[in-house]
Order: C-alpha cells, then sequence, then structure tokens
C-alpha cells in the first residue's frame, strides 16, 4: 500500500470549497433521469451527457473529484479522447464506482447486501491503470423501527462487506470511500435516525479496523441524520446538523480524514442548506465536511440541458452554479438561493 499517495488523493479530494460530484449512475439508472427530459438512452447519449458535465469550464474552482461509471471511465468522447481527460487535464481525481449492486439478503425482512468483491483485486488493478485514484462502494440499510430494522445480521453483513472492499482498494491504489447509506424511506423520527446511524457507523468502524484498514486512507460518505420521509415530524436543518454531528461524534475516529455526504433523495436546495448548517453548528468536527451529490448536482442542469446541443453551455452553467453552492456551504458560507425545493426521493433508491 503506497500510503503517501493514498493520502495525496484524499488531500485533493478534501480541498477546502471543493466536494465531489457522483456521476456514477448506471446505465439503468440514467435511463430513468433521460425518461424526464424524453431522451432515448443511447450510448451516444450518455457520452453527450457525461461530456457536458466533464468538460464545464472552471468546475475544478467547486469539484475537487468525480465518480465514474465503468463505462464512462473507458468510453471516448466525439473527438476520440478519453471522456476523463478534461478531469485530469483540470487536476480533477477520478473515483470509479466498484460495486455490483445489492442483492437480497436470505433470512431477513427484504434486507440487502452489496455484491461485488469476488474480482474487485483485478478490476481495482485495471481501474487504476485507466487513472482512477478511488472508489466507491455503496451499502445500503432500510429504518422500519416496528420491524426492527436494520437488522443486526444486514448491519453486520453490510459492514464486513465494506471493509473487505476497503482493504482491497487500499492494497490496489484506490482511496476507498466507505458509504453504508441509511435510506429515508419510512417513518422514522430523526431521532430514531440519528440511534441508527450511531449503532451502523459503530459496527462499520469496528470491521474496518478488524480488517486492518488504514482509517487515516479512507474517506466516509454517510446519510445526513433526518427523520424519514414519511414521517410526521418535518425536515429541520438545524436539527438535522446536531444529530449528524452527534452519531458521528459517537463513533467516526478523529483520524478519519473527510466525509463527503450523500443527498440520498434531499432537493437540491435541501441538500445544500443541510451541509452548510452541519459545517455551521458549533460543536467539534475534526473531519473536513463536504459533498458527494449525485442527484442533487444534476437535477437542473438536466432540466436545462434536455438533451440538446443548443442547450449545453447554459446547461453547464447550471452545474457550475450549484457546485459553487454546496462548495460555499462546505465552508459554512452559503447565502439561501430563490430556487425549487423539489424532493429528488425514489423509494428503495438503486442507481
Amino acid at each position: 500500500m503506497n500510503k503517501v499517495e493514498l493520502q495525496e488523493t484524499i488531500r485533493k479530494i478534501c480541498a477546502p470549497g471543493k466536494g465531489i460530484l457522483a456521476a456514477d449512475e448506471s446505465t439503468g439508472t440514467l435511463a430513468k433521469r433521460f425518461e424526464s427530459i424524453y431522451l432515448e438512452n443511447t450510448h451516444e447519449n450518455r457520452i453527450a451527457y457525461r461530456d457536458l458535465l466533464f468538460t464545464t469550464p472552471e468546475l475544478n474552482k467547486y469539484i475537487s473529484g468525480v465518480i465514474t461509471y465503468e463505462e464512462t471511465l473507458f468510453d471516448k468522447s466525439s473527438n476520440d479522447e478519453l471522456l476523463i481527460k478534461p478531469l485530469l487535464d483540470a487536476d480533477i481525481v477520478v473515483g470509479i464506482k466498484v460495486d455490483m449492486g445489492v442483492k437480497l439478503l436470505y433470512g431477513t425482512n427484504n434486507e440487502t447486501v452489496t455484491q461485488g468483491l469476488d474480482d474487485l483485486d483485478v478490476r481495482c488493478k485495471k481501474y487504476y491503470s485507466a487513472g482512477a485514484r478511488f472508489a466507491k462502494w455503496r451499502a445500503v440499510l432500510k429504518v422500519d423501527i416496528e420491524k426492527n430494522l436494520p437488522s443486526d445480521l444486514a448491519i453486520h453483513e453490510n459492514a464486513v462487506t465494506l471493509a473487505r472492499y476497503a482493504s482491497i482498494c487500499q492494497n490496489n491504489g484506490l482511496v476507498p470511500i466507505v458509504e453504508p447509506e441509511i435510506l429515508m424511506d419510512g417513518t422514522h423520527t430523526s431521532v430514531q435516525a440519528r440511534d441508527v446511524t450511531i449503532e451502523v457507523l459503530s459496527v462499520v468502524y469496528r470491521e474496518l479496523l478488524r480488517h486492518h484498514v488504514d482509517i487515516e486512507c479512507t474517506l466516509l460518505k454517510p446519510n445526513m441524520v433526518r427523520p424519514g420521509v414519511s414521517s410526521i415530524e418535518k425536515l429541520d436543518c438545524m436539527k438535522l446538523a446536531e444529530h449528524t454531528l452527534c452519531a458521528f461524534q459517537h463513533t467516526i475516529p478523529v483520524n478519519m480524514p473527510g466525509v463527503v455526504f450523500l443527498s440520498g433523495g434531499m432537493s437540491e436546495l435541501e441538500a445544500t442548506m443541510a451541509l452548510n448548517e452541519i459545517n455551521n453548528f458549533n460543536t467539534k468536527k475534526p473531519w473536513r465536511l463536504t459533498f458527494s451529490y449525485g442527484r442533487a448536482l444534476q437535477a437542473s442542469v438536466l432540466d436545462v440541458w434536455k438533451g440538446k446541443d443548443e442547450n449545453k453551455n447554459a446547461a453547464q452553467q447550471m452545474l457550475l452554479k450549484r457546485a459553487q453552492a454546496n462548495g460555499m456551504a462546505s465552508e459554512s458560507k452559503y447565502m439561501n438561493e430563490c430556487i425549487d425545493n423539489l424532493s429528488l426521493h425514489e423509494k428503495d433508491y438503486v442507481y
């Protein structure tokens, strides 16, 4: 393991005022996004959209890393250059989604565990050679207080696979982003979400240590602690910040360098405001607290683009605007905007 190189990657990703653009949607998930703008999900259209994102002028002012999907990592643009070349040229760190999605964890109440460990070492070598320097693996956990979810089994199995993934990545040159996502689906309160988050993160870090993962060479991509979307409790960003940081203080080692939050289906405005409140909250925060957003950076971009070449510049300006807003929020400097506060939540979200 080249610790110096891994830490240099983390230093770049955690640069002040910057965060990660998660552009790692699978072909199937991107099909859903394209449906919203009545665009056919062809390889050509996928290349055009990724090219729009990656060639956005001055993107590196607010984006330090981009997570790609395997197709995207190796794809070429219309001028026969690698799609990721503009990112590399701009000193934006390229990452790769390495998990193979979730499968049913039998013996549970429709809980899941993430697949993809079998040939991960081989794939990591291939991704590193292609220019990737960090990776992402998403575990998915459901909350249902009445059904006692997440179960101990689901928490344990997902923590073990996250730890094995992290160990494999570190030993093959990639910084692992550890993502134990607790879905916002459900009726749970923010206090119940906090308690579940503490339980999940406690087990995750126990397994990371048990598998000899170097915590200093990892990043964490967690959910923010908030009530379920069907809860009678309304979303309160100040309360979200308090519960989120409380959960972190109980569980995350101080030598873990950075938290790159997922948006989890919150609206673009909610995700930005929540990140700002977390960074603004007056308590001990020994970690860099920034973003790794997908839908919360891209929803408006797609709406502006609509698959039309003539809209490309306007769509890129929209991406830059959302990236700047979240970059400012990562330093608690965000000022509220007048934009639509439309939820991006999808039940049982897969990507």
